[in-house]
């Protein structure tokens, strides 16, 4: 069964990361890349097929493998969305390109594997709710305001952060909706967030940088769950010497990888490059 987990968790990751690519592919020629015009575009619309079913193979793959498997595998993504990318823009991806997602990708592993798994039944208040809506909105709009101002890359790094603040949220909401204890209205909250990261993120692939927004998106979700989760339903962080040292360098990692493929990617061509 192992086995198994572990083939349905990468062929999840190559679907989602196929359709992150083919979302990005049509939000860099989409101007504005708004979602009123992304979802009357067929090769857009397929992408969110292609993330919906790497997301159900994610979730069967959990049924049959234990969390410390499953999770890095989609960690995986990331390796196989650059030359997806690549691919669509009829291009090899560079060896640099692949380096430092590799390394991305073994920050990211590391930063998976130290978090504790927590057993207990979450409970979420409607204060805490709030508190956790308004707490994200609030990043994801700083974000989305500093983004104005910087660069390219950067430019694409933080709205990518802003959609992954949010969607970081949307999980712990989620997770509160299927183990926990919670209010009526949490249902209607849900989508709240999940459109507005998904607005985010494709401005953030609208910028060009693919590699750089998909990079920093895979980094801040799941970072803000485990955030969220800590702060709010407390569950626990890493403790000992041993875990915390493992995760600042996994953390040094990511940073560095995601630094380095700011400078290797090179921008998607577009029709027009949209600022946020």
């Amino acid at each position: 069964m192992t086995v198994l987990a572990a083939g349905l968790a990468l062929l999840g990751s190559l679907f989602f990361a196929l359709g992150a690519a083919l979302q990005q592919f049509e939000a860099a020629r989409t101007s504005p890349a708004v979602l009123g015009r992304l979802v009357r575009r067929p090769r857009w619309l397929l992408g969110g097929l292609s993330i919906a079913a790497g997301t159900a193979l994610h979730v069967v793959a959990l049924k049959y493998g234990p969390l410390t498997l499953v999770q890095p595998m989609g960690v995986a993504s990331l390796l196989f969305a650059l030359p997806c990318a690549a691919a669509l823009q009829r291009r090899r991806p560079g060896a640099r390109e692949l380096a430092a997602a590799a390394v991305i990708a073994t920050g990211l592993v590391g930063l998976v594997l130290v978090v504790p798994t927590h057993t207990g039944e979450p409970h979420l208040s409607t204060a805490e709710a709030v508190v956790l809506l308004a707490g994200a909105s609030a990043a994801a709009l700083a974000l989305y305001v500093t983004a104005r101002h910087a660069s390219r890359a950067v430019r694409a790094c933080l709205l990518a952060t802003g959609a992954g603040v949010l969607y970081g949220a949307t999980a712990t909401l989620t997770r509160v909706l299927v183990d926990g204890e919670w209010e009526p209205w949490f249902l209607l909250a849900v989508p709240m967030p999940a459109l507005l990261a998904l607005a985010l993120l494709q401005r953030a692939y609208a910028v060009g940088h693919f590699g750089v927004a998909f990079a920093a998106l895979q980094v801040a979700d799941p970072l803000t769950a485990v955030a969220f989760g800590a702060l709010l339903l407390g569950e626990p962080l890493p403790t000992g010497p041993v875990s915390t040292l493992t995760a600042l360098v996994a953390a040094a990692l990511t940073a560095a990888g995601t630094a380095a493929l700011a400078r290797t990617t090179p921008m998607s061509p577009s029709h027009e490059a949209t600022a946020p």
